[in-house]
């Protein structure tokens, strides 16, 4: 498997991912558990603004974040939507990579100041495990209101999406 390719099943991974955790959140009750979902959107919104920061980083221009969350908190359908449409991005942008393009390291600037330097691949590395790591705090808030998580992991996607791996010998 080359890296694009593994990059490619990683980031259809976080997608899916991505559409399972928002649907679950649609179980949380709004009045009843408020603290629980605006903590949850906090986390996601944190994840989508690092996506974002970095969709601008790979393309080499300047993004208008000053931080890596906002203000203000999105509402769980207009952070889904916007969720999606990143998620999109990033599954186009790496279909269109050479290797040469995903090795070329990129100098960029974080938010603190610091300057950053990273190859494509590491950045769509860190996205992935970057929202892994979130997506599994959110995963916490929901267990202790007694909701279970999805079961976000790599391999449940690979034989939901790849059902025929079950049966390979």
């Amino acid at each position: 498997m080359s890296n694009a390719s593994l990059l490619t099943s990683l980031l259809q991974y976080k997608t899916w991912a991505n559409q399972e955790l928002f649907a679950e959140l649609q179980r949380l009750d709004p009045l009843t558990q408020h603290s629980e979902l605006h903590a949850a959107l906090r986390i996601l919104n944190h994840i989508y603004v690092v996506e974002r920061i970095f969709v601008a980083n790979l393309q080499g221009i300047k993004h208008s974040y000053s931080a890596t969350n906002t203000a203000e908190t999105p509402t769980l359908v207009a952070l889904q939507q916007a969720v999606q449409e990143t998620d999109h991005w990033y599954l186009d942008y790496v279909a269109g990579l050479s290797a040469e393009q995903l090795a070329e390291r990129l100098i960029f600037t974080f938010v603190d100041g610091d300057t950053g330097c990273m190859s494509r691949e590491e950045m769509l590395a860190h996205i992935v495990t970057h929202g892994g790591y979130h997506r599994g705090a959110v995963g916490r808030i929901m267990a202790q209101l007694q909701l279970a998580p999805p079961r976000d992991i790599y391999t449940r996607f690979l034989h939901e999406d790849q059902p025929q791996r079950r049966k390979a010998r």
